[in-house]
């Protein structure tokens, strides 16, 4: 056996034990095709605490106060708290306006919304008391929820005994946009559908995406946590090291905004990478510690543990320092006796086979994907659905670049994504 040969098996074994590692995800993309997780009807009705951080939000947090104020859950049941932090516009009296409790902070050294949330558990821990509340929400401003969301929510919390985290399905109000804001909405009911309602019904734990999820109040014991760029996975690893599961409810569901602009997008998902990165940086350890923690001195959720910590590997920079290392080792092999071009005629053409083979993927799991979930997603121009499909690809592909970006990116200054309405929200108010 030759150089060549040698070096082909080597990273053809790296890749194949990298894809088994990853083969559980397979497994919940088909579990949740076929199947999702109903939730009794839960005789008692909590009382609820919902968090929203706001910043310059006024064009958006009418429309999802209106649509808490809409829904069928007992309006004594529920508790509005929004936090217009570091705003310049009429956020708190729209908020007012619409009967919710406001707290105004303002401090631009702390700009993420995850500061918003610690100062706001703080102000309700002081005027009201957290333990007074059965859970809490987490919601952003630019939201909106169903009628029944509450409701829906409120059964699966019950369902399991209160003292794990609900997260829900998230959707997308501005859908029809344009082709960018089509892009999102599939992503985020990608993770619903494809990851989240398999986990659930395997039995394992799932992560909060953004807002829409809730939790009791043990989880708020020494405050809110969690302030960096990306604090949903914080708060998720934290859950999961210590034991809580998140569970999805596939009933329950909540429309956000899209970015609608290249730019908007490459800056937020340079955040999430880095938030990712950092979250990888700082929680991995813990993770493993747990995971191989025997279960006697208090080591759980082996599984759950073992797939988040999945989820949060850096792998388009494991993937970009693979390649680097691979195309090193090619361009040697003249050294021993390889013919130069048809090494790289043959790693040519199996990068291009491979690159077909996942765009092919790709597009056809996003077809799918609108198939089954036709009924919520909203009506889309023919061309628009059709550009993103064929887009769809390069846009998850992105994330091995913003990765590596990221990884080199210490500062970043978090900046809010501008909310303005969707087309079709903004039509009703003409």
């Amino acid at each position: 056996m030759g150089y060549f040969e040698i070096v082909t098996i080597v990273f053809a074994a790296v890749w194949a034990v990298i894809g088994a590692m990853l083969l559980h995800y397979a497994v919940f993309t088909i579990v949740g095709i076929f199947a999702k997780k109903k939730y009794p009807a839960a005789e008692e009705k909590l009382k609820y605490a919902v968090i929203i951080g706001a910043r310059n939000e006024e064009a958006v947090i009418g429309g999802l106060l209106d649509s808490i104020n809409a829904a069928d859950y007992p309006k004594d049941k529920l508790q509005v708290f929004v936090v217009a932090h570091n705003c310049t516009d009429a956020t708190a009296e729209v908020a007012r306006g619409k009967g919710a409790t406001v707290y105004e902070y303002d401090n631009p050294n702390e700009r993420t919304v995850g500061y918003a949330y610690r100062y706001l558990v703080d102000r309700i821990r002081d005027d009201y008391g957290v333990e007074n509340y059965d859970g809490f929400f987490i919601i952003n401003a630019d939201n909106r929820v169903t009628e029944n969301y509450f409701t829906k929510m409120n059964d699966a919390f019950v369902a399991n005994g209160r003292k794990h985290v609900i997260t829900s399905y998230r959707n997308s109000h501005n859908f029809p946009d344009n082709y960018m804001s089509f892009l999102y909405g599939i992503y985020f009911i990608t993770a619903c559908r494809f990851e989240a309602r398999g986990r659930t019904v395997c039995g394992c734990s799932t992560r909060v995406s953004g807002t829409g999820y809730v939790f009791g109040p043990e989880f708020l014991k020494d405050g809110w946590k969690y302030v960096t760029l990306t604090e949903d996975w914080e708060f998720s690893a934290d859950s999961i090291a210590c034991g809580k599961k998140i569970y999805y409810c596939d009933d329950a569901e909540f429309f956000d905004e899209q970015p609608t602009t290249v730019g908007v997008m490459m800056r937020q998902r340079l955040r999430w990478a880095r938030g990712h990165m950092v979250v990888f940086f700082t929680r991995f350890k813990e993770l493993m510690k747990s995971l191989f923690t025997p279960r006697k001195k208090g080591g759980q959720n082996k599984f759950s543990v073992y797939d988040f910590s999945t989820s949060i590997l850096p792998l388009g920079v494991i993937s970009v320092v693979s390649f680097i290392i691979q195309i090193i080792l090619i361009s040697l092999s003249p050294l021993f006796g390889h013919d130069a071009g048809r090494v790289w005629a043959f790693y040519g053409i199996c990068a291009g086979i491979g690159f077909a083979l996942s765009y092919l993927i790709c597009v056809f799991t996003a077809v799918l994907l609108i198939i089954l979930e036709r009924k919520r997603i909203p009506k889309v121009g023919f061309f628009t659905a059709l550009g993103a499909i064929l887009v769809w690809p390069f846009f998850l592909m992105l994330n091995v670049v913003l990765d590596v970006v990221a990884l080199f990116k210490k500062k970043m200054e978090w900046k809010v994504i501008p909310h303005s309405g969707s087309k079709r929200e903004k039509k009703k108010v003409k």
